[in-house]
């Protein structure tokens, strides 16, 4: 079968600050969340503040390809 068009897709968030500073030493990895997004409404790359675990604090997480 094809595969079907939906309309809400599965993304990952990624944080943008552990990505950029590359993996410091402190921290162990990089803070990734998977939620949902609805195609119609927000076609473009979806960004939201969301807290990281490696930095210790609030952190703009961007979407990243699969």
């Amino acid at each position: 079968m094809a595969k079907s068009k939906d309309v809400r897709v599965t993304i990952i968030l990624e944080c943008t600050s552990c990505v950029r500073n590359g993996i410091n030493k402190e921290s162990t990895g990089i803070s990734r969340y998977i939620t949902q997004k609805n195609r119609h409404n927000t076609p473009s790359r979806l960004e939201l503040r969301k807290f990281c675990p490696y930095c210790y604090k609030h952190t703009t997480h961007g979407e990243i390809k699969k």
